[in-house]
């Protein structure tokens, strides 16, 4: 059974497995917990880190330099234990490097620290990549927090997006498993989303060029959840159909393959290169929003 830290201060607390640096559960002091329980007839995650990859590839096939390597949907991350390298009262971070394993499937040599922060009412996620080898490294990450829906008593119906400004470019579906070939017109309101289990018939919903970085999830007068994601550009809104009690909000550096794709991986839209021994850091964060008086 992996380890599972519980990180804590007076306006939240947190579990975070070992697993794939997994956030299990975001509880506020006063409010139950809003993270998906993971229920394993229904959907068996949290909120899975996904590494190397987001999405699916062609084939579920890696090709470097004329070789292919097996990799299956969002990378292996999320399946893998990874080191503690920080443990403390408010927060902790976990460290995934490449090993013998790693490498049958993504012939790279890579350093991804992920490390979870209580900030006063919100909790940050900073994904630090380095690149250790003398030559490029290729690869996508991104988040996939899955939150209760509905939240509190609020009717599932009721539950809606709304994004920082208009959302008007068109976005992006899947067509088994891969981005489909056309943009179709977004179901974005001018800021608003309307939730309904009918979004979700052709899977995820894929903004590839939002221009909002920041979206509050919830009932109006009811409880809610703002996302902040600065430094991620994509975001997939994603649940399974037939009224599954859950919705992920996923701030990706990265998407699926296009449908038809199926060439070199470093040739792949979405991916970020680092160049020797360099290092980036993508953060996002969550806050959840108490219900407000009336």
């Amino acid at each position: 059974m992996a380890i599972v830290l519980t990180i804590r201060n007076a306006h939240l607390s947190a579990a975070i497995s070992a697993r794939g640096a997994e956030l299990q559960s975001l509880i506020p002091a006063s409010g139950d917990n809003v993270i998906w329980s993971a229920d394993p007839a229904i959907w068996a995650w949290h909120a899975p880190n996904l590494f190397p990859i987001v999405g699916a590839l062609s084939g579920d096939m890696l090709v470097h330099q004329g070789r292919r390597y097996p990799m299956k949907q969002h990378g292996f991350l999320r399946h893998s234990m990874c080191e503690i390298v920080e443990e403390a009262t408010d927060s902790c971070a976990f460290r995934l490097t490449d090993s013998d394993e790693t490498r049958k499937q993504y012939p790279f040599a890579f350093s991804l620290t992920i490390r979870w922060a209580l900030e006063v009412d919100r909790i940050a996620c900073a994904f630090k990549l380095r690149n250790p080898a003398p030559t490029p490294l290729y690869a996508s990450l991104g988040a996939h927090p899955a939150f209760r829906w509905p939240l509190g008593d609020c009717a599932r119906d009721a539950h809606i997006i709304e994004f920082d400004g208009p959302e008007t470019a068109p976005i992006r579906r899947l067509e088994r498993g891969l981005i489909a070939p056309g943009p179709i017109p977004t179901p974005v309101e001018g800021r608003t989303l309307r939730l309904h289990d009918g979004l979700f018939q052709d899977d995820a919903l894929i903004f590839d060029r939002p221009l909002s970085r920041r979206l509050v999830y919830g009932a109006p007068r009811g409880p809610g959840i703002e996302l902040g994601f600065a430094d991620f550009p994509y975001l997939g809104v994603w649940s399974k159909p037939a009224a599954a009690p859950f919705i992920c909000l996923e701030p990706w550096r990265g998407l699926a393959s296009p449908k038809g794709f199926s060439g070199e991986f470093a040739d792949k839209p979405g991916l970020v290169a680092l160049a020797p021994g360099e290092e980036r850091l993508w953060r996002y964060w969550i806050r959840p929003i108490a219900t407000p008086a009336r």
